[in-house]
């Protein structure tokens, strides 16, 4: 099997760590707000962005230490700052599906709540997908092979300097 076929196994395999946190920052995400949804008077959106909050939380936590445990740790700073930068706009992409089911089109039982909070996250999860793989997690640098020296470039005597050191 040749590099494109190792790097599409690689791919396959972080998408399904992606998938394996991003699945249990769903349910997480769901939980949360359906919890402060019925334990609350706060509006859907806001309980909503409650809920982003406790999932982007488990969701670095997962990303970091499961799905990109091998990319680059030596720049933490910059990459809570980027993962928190994306997060946001994930959260407004999000939320604002909710907002605009909700506010817009006046969808707002129970049932048109988790739908639009459902289909947020997975128009949210593309953008964030792209994102932290693309400028979060970093990969590291690889390291290719040494290439053999070129003949061309050795060094040493040529022609008839060589032909005196080869005479005992």
């Amino acid at each position: 099997m040749g590099h494109g076929a190792s790097r599409l196994r690689r791919v396959v395999r972080e998408v399904a760590k992606f998938g394996a946190v991003g699945g249990a920052g769903v349910l997480v995400n769901l939980a949360v707000f359906n919890l402060v949804r019925h334990t609350t008077d706060l509006q859907v959106v806001r309980a909503s962005v409650i809920a982003t909050v406790v999932a982007i939380v488990f969701n670095y936590v997962g990303f970091r230490y499961f799905t990109y445990r091998d990319r680059d740790k030596s720049r933490r700073t910059r990459e809570m700052t980027l993962f928190l930068l994306f997060s946001a706009i994930g959260l407004v992409i999000e939320n604002g599906v909710l907002y605009a089911a909700t506010y817009g089109f006046g969808w707002n039982t129970p049932l048109q709540n988790n739908v639009f909070k459902f289909l947020g996250i997975g128009i949210a999860t593309l953008f964030r997908f792209w994102s932290y793989r693309s400028w979060v997690f970093r990969a590291l640098p690889t390291r290719e092979p040494a290439a053999p020296p070129s003949p061309v470039l050795q060094t040493g005597p040529t022609g008839p300097e060589k032909a005196k050191q080869q005479v005992p």
